[in-house]
């Protein structure tokens, strides 16, 4: 069993942004940008392909280059074309190709197959995911708002990178690989590796994600994602997932209990998601007593230390949302409840 909860935040969705365009999309989600209403222009003129293969898709990308962009959600793409933000001649629609809004399970494998063009929504209510996922489809239904939910994709909400995703923090958690197609082939990489930094992928002009795939977690295992913030993007986004070693049926005695494998994932604090291995390193094979004492320990515990690796690993930036330093204090906070919720459900 799989837990998610929210703490007063979200996460954007959108189309994805190109590589050379990051600092526009950076300026588009910007925190810092003066409050008040925006003045919204009119969309320059486009030209809307609808291809009804991948193959067609990405043969225009191909032909256009840095004058088209994949239209999927296009929930942030739009906003930044009508801000003047980013400009294209060419909008290649992949949401009604064949195939890239299904969702699957296999059962011989254990991976969960995703459509690049699956929305936050149907991904929430998807009954695949509820049986197999179920931390998934809570975390889902936590993604910015109904509008973005109904809207936004999977495919670009991973493929705009914004530093603040909750689906690019938590899928890190399940190991997940992406499928990616472009006009010299097929690849298939770590989702971890998709993103290098704010606003940027590794995708190249002609290139179109197609699907992600999520495996199970190993038998035993169980997960717990947590976010928290006071703005309109999350401040924070983190997830655990964590299997016991002698963990009694009836849930006394779990202090005894040993950490045998461990995941730590943190998202929203610095310029990408990532997983935090010395955080890892540190609570594995550590006993659930040593990690959550039920007295209060203020001096140097396991758990404290795991905090500040994890909060290293962030990265955190100053910004609107806090300093770094109030960042890596959060995430210490936050591993310990995710962490804490993540044994409950064992």
């Amino acid at each position: 069993m799989m837990m998610a909860e929210r703490y007063d935040g979200f996460a954007s969705d959108s189309g994805c942004a190109p590589r050379q365009n990051h600092d526009a999309a950076a300026r588009l989600t910007d925190p810092s940008r003066p409050p008040g209403p925006r003045v919204y222009r009119m969309l320059r003129p486009f030209k809307l392909h609808e291809p009804t293969s991948v193959d067609d898709a990405v043969s225009l990308l191909g032909h256009y280059g840095e004058e088209a962009k994949v239209y999927c959600g296009g929930t942030e793409l739009l906003l930044a074309m009508k801000e003047g933000l980013l400009r294209y001649n060419h909008l290649v629609n992949v949401k009604t190709i064949p195939g890239l809004d299904e969702v699957s399970f296999d059962s011989s494998t254990d991976v969960l197959s995703i459509g690049a063009a699956v929305t936050h929504s149907a991904l929430e209510q998807s009954p695949q995911v509820q049986s197999h996922f179920p931390m998934i489809a809570q975390a889902e239904g936590n993604v910015a708002n109904v509008r973005v939910r109904n809207v936004g994709t999977i495919g670009g909400n991973l493929c705009f990178s914004e530093p603040h995703s909750d689906p690019g923090a938590f899928l890190l958690l399940f190991d997940a690989q992406v499928e990616i197609q472009g006009t010299v082939g097929r690849r298939t990489m770590p989702l971890a590796e998709l993103t290098l930094g704010p606003f940027e992928t590794c995708l190249e002009d002609d290139e179109i994600l197609t699907r992600i795939l999520v495996p199970q977690f190993p038998q035993g295992m169980t997960g717990a994602y947590l976010k928290f913030g006071y703005h309109v993007r999350p401040t924070l986004g983190l997830g655990v997932a964590v299997r016991l070693d002698g963990a009694p049926s009836n849930g006394e005695g779990i202090e005894r209990a040993v950490v045998a494998e461990v995941r730590v994932s943190v998202g929203s604090a610095g310029p990408k998601a990532v997983r935090a291995p010395e955080a890892e390193d540190l609570l594995r094979g550590k006993t659930v007593a040593e990690l959550l004492p039920s007295s209060n320990n203020s001096g140097s515990t396991p758990m404290a230390e795991a905090g500040r690796l994890a909060g290293r690993a962030a990265d955190p930036l100053d910004d609107m949302h806090g300093t770094a330093e109030y960042k890596e204090h959060m995430v210490g906070i936050f591993l310990k409840r995710a962490l804490a919720q993540a044994i409950q459900t064992s």
